[in-house]
């Protein structure tokens, strides 16, 4: 039964922090990680570029030694990344329409069309979600 008790306090305490994670901005997440991480990273993962698959493999390959604050924190933020980069992904997409129309671009070229599709008028309710959950608004 304390076991029990013990996981439920656990994904109670790191639930809100995950949640937030899928919001996060690049800035954001590479905050959390330093803020989490530091030590870990200094010590374990000395020369490897703040490349998320690699930093992530190299947290991964260390967890006998992370402190319980990295290993709660580190999946959460290498998630928030992919889904933010998911997410610029996905405006070239939704706003297909709206870059060769509103913006007279290419989906080849779409963060040259985002300032015109913050300001022009008609932009889908579909692009305008993919923007902001891209970030970009």
């Amino acid at each position: 039964m304390v076991w029990g008790g013990s996981i439920l306090l656990l994904i109670a305490l790191t639930a809100p922090q995950l949640a937030a994670a899928e919001t996060m901005s690049f800035a954001d997440s590479a905050a959390l990680l330093a803020r989490s991480c530091a030590a870990e990273i200094t010590a374990n993962c000395r020369g490897v570029n703040f490349n998320s698959d690699r930093l992530k493999e190299c947290l991964s390959r260390n967890q006998d030694v992370l402190s319980p604050q990295c290993k709660t924190n580190y999946l959460g933020v290498f998630d928030a990344i992919q889904k933010r980069i998911a997410a610029r992904v996905m405006v070239a997409q939704s706003c297909r329409l709206e870059i060769i129309k509103l913006c007279h671009g290419s989906t080849k070229e779409t963060s040259k069309s985002v300032p015109c599709l913050m300001t022009a008028k008609g932009v889908s309710r579909n692009c305008t979600q993919a923007t902001v959950d891209a970030g970009y608004r």
